[in-house]
């Protein structure tokens, strides 16, 4: 709760690391570089029947740097800092949530990149979501569009940088959905 309490009562008249630096659970975020994960991979491929089992299923194989994979692991070695997490959230989901003020959901697309989601259903998949941490679906939340409405953005940035109040937040996604969109291909 106190995440979320934080996210909704961000004040202009303070800085955000300020009014946030009490809200994580772990002090450092793994990076998409992290290869540290190769136990859970295996984990996740034994448990979902195989390599090509996962791939056919998320899309990818296993791999060390996806999220779900470093969840497992956090689970595995920083049990404490996992039960403390309210909400997880990916890089474009945490930005969306800044701008907010509220938990934004992650996108199809990036949720896609996690070895945690149903390519065909677009949906958490319930063998993976177990595989990887007891309570995980909900401190992952639902998954959206990539082209969803957050909501509007918060009064925190309309006070400090002048946006309107009719300023909408998209869901935001990931570097290589959107270089690929920015491609137009």
């Amino acid at each position: 709760t106190g995440g979320i309490k934080a996210l909704n009562g961000l004040t202009a008249g303070n800085s955000l690391r300020s009014q946030l630096e009490e809200c994580f659970s772990i002090p450092d975020s793994p990076i998409w570089m992290d290869s540290s994960t190769g136990q859970q991979c295996k984990m996740l491929e034994s448990a979902l029947g195989g390599a090509q089992a996962v791939a056919d299923l998320t899309g990818s194989r296993a791999y060390e740097r996806f999220t779900g994979n470093q969840i497992a692991k956090m689970f595995q070695t920083k049990r404490q800092g996992y039960e403390d997490s309210e909400r997880i959230l990916l890089v474009s989901s945490f930005m969306a949530s800044l701008l907010v003020g509220d938990y934004v959901p992650i996108d199809a697309s990036d949720g896609s990149g996690m070895n945690l989601m149903d390519l065909r259903s677009k949906t958490w998949n319930r063998q993976a979501i177990d595989a990887t941490a007891p309570g995980l679906e909900q401190k992952l939340g639902q998954i959206v569009p990539s082209h969803s409405v957050a909501g509007p953005i918060h009064s925190y940035y309309r006070d400090l940088c002048g946006f309107t109040r009719d300023c909408l937040v998209i869901c935001s996604s990931g570097d290589n959905p959107n270089s690929l969109a920015g491609l137009r291909l």
